[in-house]
C-alpha cells in the first residue's frame, strides 16, 4: 500500500534523548515510549497495492475474407502502420469480371422488371377495355325502359285491358330485363375471362422478375463485397510484428481453412492484470486511477486506470485473490515491453490539505468512539474527534482539532 508522508515535529521528549521508556503511572509495569507530534495540514492518498505483467492489449492476426492469389504485400514485420492502411492486396483479375457481370445481369433485370411492369398495365387496360363495353349512361337508360314497362304491365293489368294487351306490355318488360342484365353482366363473358388470365399471368410475371433483380441485386452486392474483402486494411494503428506469407501465395476461402496473413500490435495501450487480496478488493473499482511502478524501469513515471474487476475469486496457498486489468498509454521510446514485471497501487482515495496525524495517536474510548491526547497548558487532556480515512500510517482529522495543536503519540 503507498503510504502518505508523515510531517510531524518533535516537541518535548518525555524521555532521554526521546527514547528512553518511562512509565507514568509507575512500578515495573511494561514502559510506554511516548512523543509529541504537531497536528499538521498535508495530502492523503490510499490505495491498493498489486503485481503482475505487463501485456499487449490490443493485437490481432488479419486474414482475408476471400480466397484467392496475393498480389502484393506492402508491409514487413516491424513496420509501422496507422489505421487505414492497405497492408496487402489478392489479385482482383476474377473478382472484377465477376463484379461487371453482376452489374449486367442486374441492369438485364431491371429492364426486365419495367417490362414486366408495361405488360401488366396493359393487360389490366384490355380487361377494363372488356368490361366497359357499355357506358353508365346506357346502362341507366336500360334501367328506365324496365321502369317504363313495368309501368305499363301495371297500367293494362290495372285497366282490365283485352289479353293481347297485356301479353304485349309483359313481353315488352321481359325484352327490356333481358338488356339491362346482358349490359350488367357483360365482364361474364369469354372475351373477360380471358382479359382476367392475362392479367393473372402478367402479375405472376412481374413478381417472379422482381425476385429475380433481388437476386441480381444481391449477387452484385456479394461481387463488391469479395473486391473490397481483397484489399487487407490496418483496423488500427500500432506495429506489425508478423507476416506469414509471400507474394504469389494462394490463399484459400476462410469457409474452407482460415489462413493468417500477418501480426498487427498496437504498443502504445497496454494492460496489466494484478491480484487483489479479498480484504483489499470491496474499495476497488472501475475508472480508478493507478499508479505503475515497473522493475526494469524504476524511473519511468506512469498511471493508468482500472479497466476490469473480475467477480470471481482464485485461491492461492490459502489466499483469496480477485484479478484487476489497469490499462495504460506508453510513450513511444519509454523502454517498456511485454512481460515485464510491474507493481500497481490502485488509488482508492486521495484527500488534499487536510488535518493530518500519525495513526499511532488515536485511540478508542470505554465506548469505542475514536479519541487522541491533546497537551493543553502543558497538561495533556484526551479529546474526542472524528476521523476519515487512514493509510495505515497517517489519519486525516475530521473535527475535534485544528492545526498546530499537539498530540500524544504512543510507541
Amino acid at each position: 500500500m503507498r503510504r502518505g508522508r508523515i510531517i510531524g515535529v518533535l516537541l518535548l521528549c518525555l524521555a532521554l534523548a526521546g527514547s528512553v521508556a518511562c512509565n507514568p503511572f509507575g512500578g515495573d509495569k511494561e514502559e510506554v515510549s511516548q512523543q509529541l507530534v504537531e497536528v499538521v495540514r498535508g495530502d492523503l492518498t490510499v490505495s491498493v497495492s498489486g503485481s503482475g505483467n505487463i501485456e499487449i492489449s490490443k493485437e490481432v492476426n488479419l486474414a482475408f475474407d476471400v480466397g484467392g492469389r496475393i498480389d502484393k504485400i506492402y508491409v514487413e514485420e516491424g513496420d509501422y502502420v496507422t489505421e487505414g492502411d492497405v497492408l496487402a492486396k489478392l489479385d482482383t483479375d476474377a473478382l472484377e469480371l465477376a463484379l461487371t457481370q453482376a452489374q449486367v445481369a442486374l441492369t438485364q433485370a431491371q429492364l426486365a422488371v419495367n417490362s414486366a411492369n408495361v405488360s401488366l398495365r396493359t393487360a389490366k387496360h384490355s380487361l377494363d377495355e372488356a368490361r366497359d363495353l357499355y357506358t353508365w349512361p346506357e346502362i341507366k337508360e336500360a334501367q328506365a325502359d324496365v321502369d317504363e314497362a313495368e309501368a305499363f304491365v301495371d297500367y293494362v293489368v290495372e285497366r282490365n285491358l283485352p289479353p293481347a294487351s297485356v301479353a304485349y306490355a309483359r313481353a315488352r318488360l321481359t325484352a327490356a330485363e333481358a338488356k339491362l342484365d346482358a349490359m350488367i353482366m357483360s365482364y361474364d363473358t369469354e372475351e373477360v375471362a380471358i382479359k382476367k388470365m392475362e392479367v393473372a399471368v402478367a402479375e405472376q410475371t412481374l413478381v417472379l422478375r422482381q425476385q429475380s433483380m433481388g437476386q441480381a441485386q444481391r449477387s452484385l452486392e456479394d461481387a463488391q463485397k469479395n473486391l473490397h474483402e481483397a484489399t487487407l486494411i490496418a483496423p488500427f494503428g500500432g506495429v506489425v510484428a508478423n507476416v506469414y506469407v509471400d507474394e504469389g501465395d494462394v490463399i484459400p476461402s476462410p469457409t474452407m481453412a482460415p489462413k493468417a496473413i500477418l501480426h498487427l500490435v498496437d504498443l502504445t495501450t497496454m494492460e496489466l492484470n494484478v491480484e487483489v487480496d479479498e480484504i483489499d478488493i470491496p474499495g476497488v473499482e472501475l475508472n480508478q486511477r493507478a499508479i505503475i511502478e515497473v522493475d526494469a524501469l524504476p524511473d519511468l513515471p506512469l498511471e493508468g486506470v482500472v479497466t476490469f474487476v473480475s467477480l470471481l475469486a482464485k485461491e492461492e496457498a490459502g489466499v483469496i485473490l480477485y484479478e484487476v486489468t489497469i490499462g495504460f498509454d506508453v510513450l513511444q521510446g519509454s523502454g517498456i515491453k511485454a512481460g515485464m514485471s510491474v507493481d500497481a497501487d490502485i488509488v482508492i482515495d486521495e484527500r488534499n490539505n487536510i488535518l493530518l496525524v500519525p495513526d499511532r495517536a488515536v485511540k478508542q474510548d470505554s465506548e469505542g468512539n475514536p479519541v487522541v491526547k491533546v497537551v493543553v497548558n502543558e497538561q495533556t487532556e484526551e479529546r474526542p474527534v472524528v476521523i476519515g480515512i487512514s493509510d495505515g500510517f497517517e489519519t486525516e482529522i475530521v473535527e475535534g482539532l485544528n492545526e498546530g495543536e499537539v498530540v500524544v503519540v504512543e510507541r
